[in-house]
Parts: C-alpha cells; sequence; structure tokens
C-alpha cells in the first residue's frame, strides 16, 4: 500500500482528502500545519507528498525540500489558491513537483495522485 504524506491547514479540506486518498486504496499520514508534517517526515519513508504551500508554521515549499532532501525522487503535489505568488522568486519548489490549484475536486486530485505514484 502507498503511502502518502497530507499537508493541509483546512481542517475541512483535509478530512475530504484523507477519506477520498483512503477510500482509494492509499495510507494517509495526515497533518495540520507545515510543522507537524516536517515531525512526520521521520515516520517515513513515503510515496508522495501531498502539500498546500501557504500554512502556518513551515510552509509548504519547506517541507517539499526537506522531503526531496531525504527521499530524492519522491514525488511532490502542491495543492493551493496562491501558487502564482507562493511559487515565485525564491520560492521554487522541486524540480517535478505538480501544482493544483485550488478550487479543485477530489476526483481530480486522486487521478493526479494516482498517476504521480504510478510514475
Amino acid at each position: 500500500m502507498s503511502r502518502i504524506l497530507l499537508a493541509e491547514d483546512d481542517d475541512s479540506l483535509r478530512g475530504f482528502l484523507t477519506r477520498a486518498l483512503q477510500r482509494a486504496g492509499y495510507e494517509v499520514r495526515s497533518c495540520a500545519d507545515g510543522d507537524e508534517a516536517m515531525a512526520a517526515l521521520d515516520e517515513g519513508p513515503y510515496d508522495l507528498l501531498l502539500t498546500d504551500i501557504v500554512m502556518p508554521g513551515a510552509d509548504g515549499i519547506e517541507v517539499a525540500r526537506e522531503a526531496a532532501a531525504r527521499t530524492p525522487g519522491l514525488p511532490i503535489m502542491f495543492i493551493t489558491g496562491f501558487a502564482a505568488v507562493a511559487l515565485s522568486g525564491a520560492n521554487r519548489a522541486p524540480e517535478g513537483a505538480k501544482v493544483l490549484s485550488k478550487p479543485v475536486h477530489l476526483r481530480e486530485i486522486v487521478a493526479e495522485v494516482e498517476k504521480m505514484v504510478a510514475a
């Protein structure tokens, strides 16, 4: 079973994503903010990081950089309402990261997760 680390500060969205991914057959470790996600990296390895960018504590870019340093080649997907702003300048996402803009449908996220985990 593939393991996903999910970091999303919106409680309802995090719950919806967790349930949708679990129904699709994934083991999900969900975190309410970036600091919790950074600590959860110690519970890895994971097969995918799915993270919001703008969160309390460490932001999604920091989490992604640390996850990529620990697990080179780890698929990373961002879900955010602030993609253009959050990924500009020095805040570059790790190479190969996928960005989905909010609002996004759960089916779309699950389909993208399946593609990235299978790759």
